[in-house]
């Protein structure tokens, strides 16, 4: 199979803000294994960039030719870019499918009309302007950024602003001393769930943290994202989160990702298939597994303006996934 690369770059519809930072534009790259493609999503937070997978990529050894053998060819993938790991993996499936001439949702065994409404992210701003934002998206659902001082207010304007459906995250930016005191707050304001409320290597806090909650008799749902990067980070949580979130570029592809689902469902913990920011090749490939995951968090393709491929559509918070080979992607021609 031969392994070659495109690098793109995302021109954002807002500026994206989270706790540690903001972008107008992202930089990720298109990976490809013979016609499969997939796609690595440099992202900072997470100390990927463009050019660093660029290298990891021509670092990659001859993979070989029988691409049904999936353990062992992604077993020849050195150690380093995960969102390189991830898109090496994205495109064997794309592949693997359209070789089967069947969406990866069949072979999986699945029935897209299963799939969960997606929420829409309403990155970090002003109170008043996130309030702005939320009420102009239409969106039933809605995943609000938070991790700094304004937080309780901005949850407060938007739910003043909107009756959609909310969930936060707080991208690893409060400590757990901050997360004790606002989070019993920020129930007030009926929320789906809390998301990533304590440091990426804190797994100590989050039993700490269900301890306190429970003790206080506050019962909404804790869910971990970038302390949860596979399945055994997965099986070290039980007992202390109600839930996990679940993407491809963490999990280093759609392989180790459902590892992470059934590791989740087998601890009785509630799931969410979300993404970084990725045009429809990653979003598209990722959405295949969401009929297993309770939420969805899939909204790359509406938050970018110059997506370079067709594939998941959506209907307001509906997501149709095609029904074409393998993940189903289709180039969009340049005009």
């Amino acid at each position: 199979m031969k392994l070659f690369w495109e690098p793109i770059t995302l021109d954002l519809r807002t500026t994206f803000r989270v706790a540690h930072g903001a972008s107008d534009q992202r930089h990720n790259v298109l990976v490809y294994l013979d016609d499969g493609v997939g796609e690595a999503a440099a992202v900072p937070y997470y100390g990927e960039t463009q050019e660093g997978i660029i290298e990891y990529l021509k670092s990659v050894p001859d993979l070989g030719d029988d691409l049904f053998d999936m353990d062992a060819i992604l077993d020849k993938r050195p150690a380093g870019s995960r969102a390189a790991r991830s898109a090496i993996d994205e495109a064997l499936h794309d592949l693997w499918g359209k070789k089967l001439n069947q969406p990866l949702y069949k072979l999986f065994g699945l029935n897209p009309q299963n799939i969960p409404l997606t929420s829409f992210t309403i990155g970090m701003d002003e109170p008043h302007v996130m309030a702005e934002q939320a009420k102009a998206s239409g969106h039933p659902i809605l995943k609000i950024k938070l991790g700094g001082e304004e937080d309780e207010a901005r949850v407060k304007a938007i739910r003043g602003a909107t009756n959609s459906k909310l969930r936060v995250d707080a991208n690893a930016g409060w400590s757990r001393e901050r997360a004790l005191q606002i989070i019993p707050r920020l129930a007030e304001y009926d929320l789906e769930f809390i998301e990533q409320p304590l440091a990426v290597d804190d797994v100590d806090g989050y039993f700490w943290l269900k301890d306190q909650l429970r003790a206080q008799r506050i019962e909404i749902p804790i869910f971990a994202d970038e302390t949860a990067k596979t399945s055994h980070d997965v099986a070290k949580l039980a007992g202390a989160i109600d839930g996990v979130v679940v993407k491809t570029m963490k999990s280093e592809g759609i392989r180790e990702a459902l590892r992470m689902i059934h590791t989740a469902r087998a601890h009785d913990m509630r799931i969410m298939l979300s993404c970084m920011v990725e045009s429809s090749v990653g979003v598209t490939a990722a959405a295949h597994l969401a009929p297993l995951c309770d939420y969805a968090d899939l909204d790359g393709p509406l938050l970018i303006k110059n997506d370079p491929y067709r594939g998941v559509t959506y209907d307001g918070a509906k997501m149709l996934l095609p029904s074409s080979a393998g993940i189903g992607v289709e180039r969009i021609k340049s005009s």
